[in-house]
């Protein structure tokens, strides 16, 4: 079949409400106050999908939304960087989701109703849009409820249709992991967790000892660790890349996105691994220059600017 999409992203949606330079983070009966605060497409999944389409990939977006305020700005945005929104589902059964982030320095606290993105399902998925499609990416897959059950058959799915995929699993909130990766990454070309989420999925503090147990079932592992940078494994292969360190850091909103909508940009155009990581890296710190996922991500023109004048690479 045709390919008709670079990449189709299977996931959440929801809006940021994010407060910004808060002096300390609030305790249980006291109030604190932010300086800063704006609404904006949120999401791990949407985050990822906008910044990727930017950067110049062909990407379609899978999801579920209600016909509320927060969904009509999800698609707008979405709509307005690129992405293929004619295969988002709406339903009158729950809200948009919406995640309020406290962040604070280069970290964050985050409250989410999920709403409707508990109920996208893999039915939601046609094969003929996954056959359309060169390259598969899923993110915050515990957030998805109902896609959780079935990620296994989606990826077995997208592999039997030559697909090459990702997965970024992003935090449980459940704190139970129950996902059976020893049957799912085998079907993952790159998972790309960051360095919490690996030792909690593992069960293992040693970063390293962690990697281990997965790389017995696992293709490429790239781990993200914020200042540290990322790591990469492969069979024997190791790559560490250090972070494009960013002195004047707005917020850490997104960033991890970004970078593995950076990874799979270069991924997909059969970059080498050294290079795709890289450019992942670079892509996570431009991140990190306005508030929020995607404002840095205004237009290539911008993101090359910011490449060259802050980070001194010229794309």
């Amino acid at each position: 079949m045709k390919k008709i999409f670079d990449v189709l992203v299977a996931g959440e949606l929801n809006v940021d409400i994010i407060l910004n330079q808060i002096n300390r983070f609030p305790a249980l009966g006291k109030e604190v106050v932010a300086d800063s605060m704006m609404i904006t497409l949120g999401s791990s999944s949407a985050i990822f999908a906008s910044n990727l389409s930017v950067l110049g990939t062909k990407v379609a977006f899978a999801g579920t939304l209600a016909h509320d305020q927060f969904g009509d700005l999800i698609i707008d945005s979405l709509r307005s960087k690129g992405v293929d929104t004619g295969h988002i589902v709406y339903t009158d059964k729950k809200g948009t989701g919406a995640t309020i982030a406290l962040s604070f320095d280069e970290d964050r606290a985050m409250v989410t109703y999920p709403g409707t993105m508990t109920l996208f399902s893999i039915d939601h998925i046609p094969d003929s849009l996954l056959a359309g499609s060169t390259h598969l990416h899923v993110s915050s897959i515990f957030l998805s409820t109902a896609l959780k059950k079935d990620v296994c058959k989606l990826f077995r799915k997208a592999k039997s249709l030559g697909l090459t995929t990702s997965l970024d699993p992003q935090w449980d909130p459940d704190e139970k992991w129950d996902i059976d990766f020893a049957a799912l990454l085998p079907h993952v070309d790159i998972f790309m967790p960051n360095e919490n989420e690996l030792r909690a999925l593992t069960g293992i503090d040693d970063m390293e000892a962690a990697v281990d147990k997965l790389k017995r079932y696992a293709n490429t592992i790239i781990v993200k660790s914020g200042r540290e940078g990322a790591f990469l494994w492969r069979g024997d292969e190791f790559i560490h890349q250090p972070a494009f360190l960013n002195s004047r850091v707005v917020d850490a909103i997104g960033a991890g996105d970004s970078f593995c909508a950076g990874f799979v940009h270069r991924y997909i155009q059969g970059k080498d691994l050294r290079s795709c990581l890289e450019f992942a890296a670079l892509t996570g710190a431009i991140n990190t220059t306005k508030a929020g996922g995607t404002a840095a991500f205004e237009s290539l023109e911008r993101v090359k600017d910011v490449a060259e004048s802050e980070f001194n690479y010229k794309l």
